[in-house]
């Protein structure tokens, strides 16, 4: 438990002193009451006045807001054994009631003239501690570890509507739980399981990425394959393409040299047939010529040479007959006494010549 004191400033000042008369002044966060035979003669906040010592009482109540730390140890419904570490905050929010039923009066130098001031504090702590173990004998440890916003409501809420704290007047501000802790051994063995947990997830992590790591690789891989595959499906369709434009290509040709060969032979044969009508046309014409020159040996033979000259020189050209006449003139040049040639018959001999 924390021993507290209220500041100096929260406090009135007491200033001079004359015969009796003393002037007090108080700031606005201290509530301050004077009174005079059992009766409350001036009271307020934020107060500046004289009054007569002898037979006046001063009661300072302070207004302000008061955070208080706490730390204390209770027992769980597991028996289990925790620390509760955080602060209170409070104010009085009816300074009379309070002023009622504890001592807040001042003596002449300005300072308390009782503890209950200070015993406030403890007060609050106490119905602090108290709302705690009544909570807390219907918790786990557990529970509580995982529970510190619900318990901080929970008991800020049962603090606030505590009796022993309204009877006062005294409102609660906030009730916040710092920490909660278990003992050392305790704190281990909690630890323990969460501790192995955590370990397992990082080896489960560990192996759910080499997994991972595993699978994609085995993905890559696959991927490859099957890429490679379509590669070599492509390349066979290629080469099937290929093989069978080539196929078709030799086809082609095969068809052709054979309409060729064909077209070759056809031509041979007609050839042959052709040279074989030519064989017989002239065979044919050799039996017509020998035929006729048969006859005409026949018909000639009978003949002397100058008529058979006569018709040998049948359609012969002039030139011919007339060097058949001069021949015939040669032979009989006994014959002939004089022969003359005209200037025309020369002149056309000449241009014959020419």
């Amino acid at each position: 438990m924390v021993a507290f004191r209220y500041p100096r400033q929260s406090r009135p000042i007491l200033g001079y002193r004359m015969f009796g008369f003393r002037y007090v002044k108080s700031s606005p966060s201290q509530y301050l009451m004077q009174f005079r035979n059992g009766h409350v003669v001036r009271e307020g906040t934020g107060l500046a006045f004289w009054y007569y010592a002898p037979r006046s009482t001063l009661v300072s109540v302070p207004l302000n807001a008061v955070e208080v730390p706490f730390m204390f140890e209770e027992v769980t419904r597991d028996f289990q054994q925790v620390t509760l570490q955080g602060q209170v905050g409070y104010r009085v929010v009816e300074p009379k009631r309070l002023a009622e039923q504890q001592n807040f009066s001042l003596k002449p130098d300005g300072q308390y003239a009782s503890d209950d001031p200070e015993r406030l504090p403890p007060r609050v702590l106490n119905a602090v501690k108290a709302q705690f173990r009544t909570l807390l004998q219907d918790l786990d440890l557990r529970d509580v570890l995982q529970g510190t916003e619900r318990l901080s409501a929970s008991a800020r809420r049962a603090v606030a509507a505590a009796p022993s704290l309204t009877a006062l007047g005294i409102e609660i501000g906030d009730l916040g739980l710092l920490a909660v802790k278990p003992n050392p051994e305790t704190a281990r063995a909690l630890e323990a399981p969460m501790r192995e947990e955590i370990l397992k997830q990082a080896d489960d992590a560990t192996y759910a990425r080499r997994n991972a790591a595993i699978e994609q690789e085995r993905s890559v891989k696959e991927n490859e394959l099957r890429s490679e595959l379509v590669i070599e499906q492509k390349k066979r369709q290629v080469r099937e393409t290929q093989v069978e434009s080539e196929r078709a290509l030799l086809e082609k040709r095969q068809q052709m040299q054979a309409q060729e060969l064909a077209g070759k032979v056809q031509l041979e044969r007609q050839n042959a047939e052709l040279v074989q009508l030519q064989s017989e046309n002239r065979k044919q014409e050799a039996d017509v010529k020998a035929y006729g020159l048969e006859a005409l040996v026949k018909a000639i033979s009978g003949l002397d040479a100058r008529s058979l000259q006569a018709l040998t020189m049948e359609g012969a050209s002039p030139e011919a007959l007339m060097a058949l006449g001069f021949q015939n003139i040669a032979d009989n040049a006994a014959k002939i006494g004089e022969f003359n040639f005209s200037p025309d018959l020369l002149r056309q001999l000449a241009r014959q010549k020419d």
